[in-house]
């Protein structure tokens, strides 16, 4: 049976030479066997904040060990990296799905409703308490919405304006579609702000949910079914079944306790900036560069020559 091959990808943010430096000692254990390095092209519009290259690790290589030596690096350089087989990194993906709060965008949407209804802080701790996974993802939503019983539907307007989007979202959203890759929005905020986002970058499809409103304003009142886990799962399933793709060729994205479940299920999991319960059981994770850090976990089919 053939032994698996790895790779090693190492994004720098600011395109730091020195964390490339740390790097390089963690793989001085390996220095009297073959280590392929590549420099990765960045997008132009990322020139001078990124830095990337691509490792490629002999045969038989300790992986946890060198997974151990890495990681006593976080704290020293702005630096994401991931261990891969060659294999998934050169797998031709066909399907990606991203959460939006604090993934796409750099906020929690019911959160900025609720600074504007006055029950800011009451709404961002139950917020906070759900990402982590302490508190029911339905339970707290219902429990959250109806905090912002009254508010002016005129102030989704005004949030959008002024929506922080992620690093790299632009790079990397185009680059997938060039690649046609079918993108799409699973989120556990609401309906505008996704629509919202796929005029702005084209994304093929979103779920999220629908704010209730009455003669303008929000009655506080949840309209189901409510975009939970559970429901994030079903609609990447679904989405694979429809496009005919399989499960091992879809990559999801996200950083909350809600999104564990397409993480896990899809064949790529990636966790952004994502809470400690995500971190412990995602591999793949992004905690110093923008979203287009994605790209580099994806290969190129002549890996498999090299």
């Amino acid at each position: 049976m053939t032994e698996s091959r790895y790779a090693l990808t190492a994004i720098s943010a600011n395109g730091e030479p020195d964390a490339f430096a740390l790097l390089n000692e963690a793989l001085r254990p390996l220095a009297n066997t073959s280590v392929d390095v590549k420099v990765v092209p960045v997008p132009r519009s990322l020139v001078g904040r990124r830095s990337a290259r691509i490792y490629s690790l002999p045969v038989g290589v300790d992986v946890d060990r060198l997974a151990q030596s890495l990681e006593r690096l976080q704290g020293e350089a702005p630096m994401d990296w991931a261990i891969q087989t060659v294999a998934s990194r050169v797998r031709r993906y066909r399907l990606a799905v991203f959460d939006m709060d604090s993934t796409l965008i750099q906020c929690e949407v019911i959160d900025e409703l609720a600074r504007y209804a006055g029950v800011g802080e009451q709404v961002a701790a139950i917020t906070d308490r759900a990402m982590r996974g302490d508190l029911d993802f339905q339970e707290s939503f219902i429990e959250r919405v109806a905090l912002l019983e009254g508010l002016e539907a005129g102030v989704v307007d005004r949030i959008l304006e002024t929506l922080p989007i992620t690093e790299g979202v632009s790079e990397l959203i185009l680059t997938l579609r060039a690649q046609g890759v079918y993108t799409a929005i699973l989120s556990g905020g609401f309906l505008p702000f996704a629509q919202h986002l796929q005029r702005q970058f084209g994304f093929d499809e979103v779920h999220a949910n629908a704010l209730d409103i009455d003669r303008g304003v929000l009655t506080g009142k949840v309209r189901l079914p409510i975009v939970d886990g559970d429901y994030k799962r079903k609609v990447l399933l679904d989405i694979a079944q429809r496009q005919n793709i399989a499960l091992e060729d879809t990559i999801a994205v996200g950083d909350g306790a809600n999104d564990l479940p397409m993480l896990t299920t899809a064949g790529l999991g990636v966790a952004y900036a994502a809470k400690p319960v995500i971190q412990s059981q995602v591999d793949l994770q992004l905690n110093h560069v923008g979203l287009d850090g994605v790209l580099y976990y994806l290969g190129a089919a002549s890996e498999l020559n090299d």
